[in-house]
């Protein structure tokens, strides 16, 4: 089954690597859609793919790269809209 979910995550996670490792996990993981850093030192992302490899990729996002210190993933599930292509890193408002 083919899910979307976007998640938010807190804590330590920008100047970690966090959104290079993550497009590199939602890759292995077939899995499309964006990573952005926010101003307010979160990270957002949107995925889409299969259920399983979507929550690969969040459980990733759960303990994020060496470095990381995640305090919480705000996840809220959405309908598959074959929206993307590819995985990628956005600057600025997706």
């Amino acid at each position: 089954m083919k899910v979307r979910a976007h998640l938010i995550v807190s804590g330590r996670v920008q100047g970690v690597f966090f959104r290079a490792e993550t497009e590199k996990n939602a890759n292995r993981n077939n899995v499309t859609g964006w990573v952005q850093n926010l101003p307010d030192g979160r990270v957002e992302a949107l995925l889409e793919g299969e259920k399983e490899n979507v929550d690969s990729v969040i459980e990733f996002c759960k303990r994020g790269p060496r470095g990381a210190y995640v305090h919480s993933v705000n996840v809220t599930w959405g309908e598959y809209a074959a929206e993307f292509t590819e995985f990628t890193i956005t600057h600025g408002t997706a």
